[in-house]
């Protein structure tokens, strides 16, 4: 990574992904860098998500990529059928044409820890228990302010990396009309799922129900694996009135399978329901001030790119200020490197979305009768995993990464078929 002549001020609102993982870049080049959260104590919020390569290409030039790997799990590739139990999604890695690729699924507390822990060891300062409520600027720099607590001193720069409910941008994001009923469950060998795809079964696009192995959480005795269900926003109210059973009678219609994880889901507590929204900043950099990760973008989880999106933000902001001259040249840079990268997602999201989460016929139509044949065919299979690994649009090369070494990584799958599981 490259350093910095001078040295700024940095405060950094937000302690998931994107701010960690900016702080110890920010930290490695010899900034004087202070992370503000709102919680007692910072944490993660919501159960998993996968890294994709795009992600770990950041966490491996941070020296993080094998101790992900150890706290999650590896994940080959993606396997969606449909109720009747025709394959619609087929999409391994393997087809990446890059040696070894797999992606990582994982508890979002693990990913934290491995985060956390690395910036504590560093010395980097977290301040927490406050909520940002804004911000002033004077020639002094910017202030951050809070709700319960004076304002700071002023930072040559704040970056914002709190996520999709920033206070920075006044701009109402658009609440998507599905999110999605999520658990952390532990698992047994004698459990009926891969172990190492993410699997999904779908009802049209209404219903679908997910497995994805997430490796073994600090403190727990088995590995577990994050259980979802989609769910419109408008019907949550009318879930929380539904006996559990009832529910769970219609998971099991879907994917009998999933019986084991029911019965592991006791009480309604167990299951946190996560809405999901779709906005981006039009205005990522401001005087003295830049957004990262969500704060900047936020999309459905429906490709998994949020915190592999948050991650390539964080490299790109370190990457402009070593390299421009003036502030502003240095952020204008840092965006300029993530611009087409994140409207390609943006709008590849966008589209997307429907064919798996949504209350018309025709998406899942259009998705089972053309697209999934479609993408069996060579380029359309190579486009379909370059879109799933986050590598769609060639985001590493303007940032000077490169994809880790997966052999070295991991050893090879046993099974090299998807479909051969089915």
């Amino acid at each position: 990574m490259l350093t910095c002549m001078n040295s700024l001020k940095i405060a950094i609102a937000g302690c998931g992904p994107a701010g960690l993982a900016a702080a110890l870049m920010l930290h490695g080049q010899g900034h004087e860098v202070i992370v503000f959260d709102q919680f007692d104590e910072p944490g993660p919020v919501g159960s998993g998500l996968m890294i994709q390569p795009s992600g770990l290409a950041v966490l491996d030039r941070l020296g993080l990529a094998q101790a992900t790997l150890d706290r999650g799990a590896r994940v080959d590739g993606l396997l969606g059928l449909e109720e009747h139990g025709r394959c619609v999604l087929d999409a391994p890695y393997s087809t990446l044409g890059v040696p070894g690729a797999f992606g990582i699924g994982i508890h979002r507390a693990s990913l934290f820890g491995v985060l956390y822990e690395a910036a504590r060891a560093k010395g980097i300062a977290i301040e927490t228990g406050h909520a940002v409520t804004g911000s002033t600027i004077d020639d002094a720099g910017r202030c951050l302010t809070f709700a319960t607590r004076p304002p700071t001193k002023p930072f040559d720069l704040v970056v914002d990396a709190s996520g999709r409910q920033t206070v920075f941008d006044t701009e109402e994001a658009g609440m998507l009309e599905f999110g999605a009923l999520w658990a952390s469950l532990p698992t047994q060998s004698d459990d009926p799922f891969s172990g190492n795809l993410l699997e999904q079964r779908y009802r049209r696009a209404a219903q679908m129900v997910g497995v994805l192995p997430i490796g073994t959480r600090a403190g727990e005795a088995a590995p577990e694996v994050a259980f979802f269900w989609s769910l419109r926003r408008a019907d949550f109210e009318q879930w929380l009135q539904t006996p559990l059973d009832e529910w769970k009678d219609e998971v099991r219609a879907l994917w009998p399978e999933t019986d084991v994880l029911l019965d592991r889901i006791e009480t309604r507590e167990q299951l946190t329901f996560a809405r999901y929204s779709h906005r981006t900043n039009r205005r990522p950099v401001g005087d003295r001030m830049i957004a990262i990760g969500d704060a900047w973008h936020s999309a459905s989880p429906q490709l998994g790119q949020g915190a592999n999106m948050a991650l390539l933000d964080a490299w790109s902001l370190a990457q402009g200020l070593a390299e421009g001259r003036t502030l502003e040249e240095k952020l204008r840079l840092a965006i300029s490197w993530r611009s087409d990268h994140v409207w390609l997602y943006q709008w590849v999201t966008k589209l997307f979305t429907p064919l798996y989460q949504s209350s018309t016929r025709w998406h899942p139509a259009l998705r089972d009768r053309l697209l999934a044949p479609v993408s069996k065919i060579w380029p359309a299979s190579a486009i379909q995993a370059q879109l799933m690994s986050g590598l769609f649009g060639f985001p590493l090369a303007s940032l000077g990464l490169k994809l880790p070494d997966y052999e070295a990584l991991s050893p090879p799958a046993s099974v090299s078929s998807i479909a051969s599981r089915t």
